[in-house]
This record gives C-alpha cells, structure tokens and sequence, in this order.
C-alpha cells in the first residue's frame, strides 16, 4: 500500500473521493503506462485505491465509495526461470544481499516484502523453519511457513555467522527498503531478460508443479487461501493435469486411410 501510495497520492491526491470521476482513472492509466509502468501494476495501483474508498465507507470516514476503474486485468505472466537460467542468475556478479535474497525468494516462494521483512527470530535452522509471516496479526496474504532445504541452509548458515543487524536482508549494519536496482543489475549480469522480482515466485511454483508436487502442498507453500487459486494459475505444469482426462479419449490405433 506505501508503494502503491507514491503514484496514486500524486494523481488523486488533490480530490476528494467524490471528486473521482472515470476520466481521472483512465488518465492514471494512460500515464503510468507512458512512464512504462506494466498493466498488472496498474491494475493493482488502483484496485488498492479502491480497496481504500471502501474502507473509509465501511468506516463512516466518507458517505460513498467512488467507481475506481481499472484496466482490463492482464493473463498472467507466463515468464518463468529454467533451472539454466537459475543457475545464471545465482551466479551473477551482485552484492551479498542480493544474492541472498535471490535465494530466499527462489527457495520460499515468498513475495520480495516478505524476504525483506524477515527477522532472524523467525529463522529455525534446528527445526528447519523459515517463518515468512511477521506475527499472528500481520500480513498473511502469500506468506507461510515453509521448510529450509540444504541450498538454502548453506547460504543462511553464513549469513548468520556474519549478521550485523536482526534483519536476514541487510546492508550497512540495517535492513533493506528496496532491493529493484540491485535485482536488475544482477539480471543484466546474468544476460537475463524479462525478468522481475515476482518471476521468482512464479517460478518456484512452477518448477514444484513440474514436479508434480500436489496442488494443496504448493497452495501452502505460496500462502494462498484456496488450492483453487493455486490450481487455476498452476495446475497446467504439473505431469499429471488432464492426463486422466487425455487417456480416457484413448481410442486405440487409429488406421491409416488409404
């Protein structure tokens, strides 16, 4: 929601929420898009305004929410990483925290806010444990707890024999607000392309349905709150979809007609 502030605050900041007209959000929509923002950004910049109007009026702080219209939202991204372009990219030359963040990110699936977040209170390297989720209270959405694999113990096990802060990302002896430049750099290394910060979610969800670990297991690793949604985005890599479906289409040898 900060984020997403910066953008929507400049443009909408001077209205009133009655004051917000259709003509205001297509305008939103066409300049982010000249300043090269993606749609999926977009779509989500003004889905959190909405979400706000919303909350106000359930809150009595205004009388009525305003119509937010968004972009139509876009399919999702197909761009994921091979295990080659894996192993660039953790190769490429970058700063230590970003290396580590690259890995946390590929190994938890957690979103680039909540590998920031991380403290190391909630690092268990006894128990195995990576706890992406704050506190009870916090944000929950996409964040889980999630098993440390060996790749992933190795690097943190030298991170914390190193640590100057409680903070897992850190820089200067203090944790990290940002991590985009950084991350580019280490993508224009690695002679990657199309590459962002969510690709790396995407792709270790994709990389676990190819192997055909089940829905409801990769629902809890991403921190959904439905298979469902894990399956509609995810369930297409996986070895098994539709094969029972496929085969019962199976009709035999088919002739030859001459």
């Amino acid at each position: 929601m900060r984020s997403s502030g910066k953008p929507v605050l400049t443009h909408f900041g001077h209205l009133r929420p009655d004051q917000i007209m259709t003509d205001h959000c297509r305008d939103y929509s066409q300049a982010r898009k000249a300043a090269g923002i993606m749609p999926g950004s977009i779509w989500t910049e003004l889905g959190h305004l909405r979400t706000c109007m919303r909350w106000a009026q359930k809150m009595r702080l205004i009388d009525a929410a305003p119509h937010i219209e968004r972009p139509q939202k876009p399919a999702p991204r197909e761009r994921y990483l091979t295990r080659d372009e894996i192993r660039r990219l953790l190769d490429a030359d970058c700063q230590p925290h970003i290396k580590l963040a690259i890995l946390l990110m590929l190994t938890t699936a957690g979103r680039v806010g909540a590998v920031l977040d991380l403290t190391w209170d909630r690092v268990d390297l006894e128990r195995g444990q990576v706890n992406l989720r704050r506190d009870m209270l916090g944000p929950r959405k996409g964040r889980a707890i999630v098993p440390i694999n060996s790749t992933l113990r190795a690097a943190l096990e030298t991170a914390r024999h190193a640590r100057l802060s409680d903070h897992v990302i850190e820089w200067g002896g203090g944790p990290v607000r940002s991590i985009r430049k950084g991350f580019a750099k280490a993508v224009e290394n690695a002679g990657l392309k199309g590459v962002t910060l969510h690709v790396l979610r995407h792709t270790a969800a994709v990389h676990m349905a190819e192997a055909g670990v089940p829905m409801a297991e990769i629902s809890q690793y991403l921190g959904h709150s439905n298979v469902q949604i894990t399956a509609s985005v995810y369930a297409r890599f996986s070895p098994q979809h539709l094969s029972k479906a496929a085969e019962a289409l199976n009709f035999g040898e088919v002739r030859k007609v001459r």
